[in-house]
């Protein structure tokens, strides 16, 4: 499967958004990460609808909805009008995850998984044959410019495996601690979209996102 690089506006400085949106499309990156955060799945609150929609103009590139909200069914059809081509909802925070999924497809969007770190990967085996993108979190969701949680590569080769072994194509996504000096350890687990942050907005960004996406090749 391809190797995506999914620029996460979160660690972005908002007073020049737009520009530096368009910084990491003119470097290549094939994504733009956007995470919604709601102050009760996690304790903090990011930005909603009005920022996606705003910035949806910015760029043609892919636009990576992460939802970290309690009971997401209640935003998926504005999400989906503001902007989003992909919208990810976590199993933890869903009643009915199969509901969403299929709301999500409804409105011509793709449907992603995500797992918080502690979570099993068996809690999304019912559901795999009907996602787009599995997330396996490598981070405690919700705050920016954390360390990688070594414990998750086994988890990423687990969702793997088990995508291998139903012979579907679904894409496996992780968020959270992604460095130069890692990003290989879950490309080579099994790994195939990767959302950096700080990675990618600290310093100069079309030369991170070139950096990063370089190790693509090797591993």
């Amino acid at each position: 499967m391809m190797n995506i690089l999914a620029p996460s506006i979160l660690s972005a400085d908002f007073t020049i958004l737009g520009e530096q949106i368009k910084e990491t499309e003119a470097a290549g990156a094939q994504y733009l990460h956007f995470d919604v955060m709601d102050g009760l799945f996690v304790p903090s609150i990011s930005f909603g609808l009005p920022v996606l929609k705003s910035i949806r103009k910015a760029s043609n590139q892919v636009y990576d909805v992460h939802l970290m909200i309690e009971e997401p069914i209640r935003y998926i059809e504005q999400f989906a009008e503001a902007g989003a081509d992909i919208i990810t909802f976590h199993v933890e925070a869903a009643s009915d995850p199969r509901e969403v999924i299929d709301k999500i497809h409804s409105l011509g969007k793709k449907a992603g998984l995500a797992i918080k770190p502690k979570t099993p990967v068996e809690a999304v085996k019912s559901y795999i044959e009907h996602i787009d993108m599995l997330l396996v979190m490598t981070v405690e969701p919700g705050f920016g410019g954390q360390k990688y949680i070594d414990e998750c590569t086994d988890k990423i080769r687990e969702a793997r495996d088990l995508i291998k072994e139903k012979g579907l194509s679904v894409d496996v996504e992780i968020d959270g601690g992604v460095t130069m000096n890692n990003i290989n350890v879950p490309l080579k687990a099994g790994a195939n979209v990767i959302v950096a942050g700080s990675a990618v907005f600290n310093g100069d960004i079309q030369e991170n996102v070139r950096s990063l996406m370089a190790e693509f090749e090797i591993v």
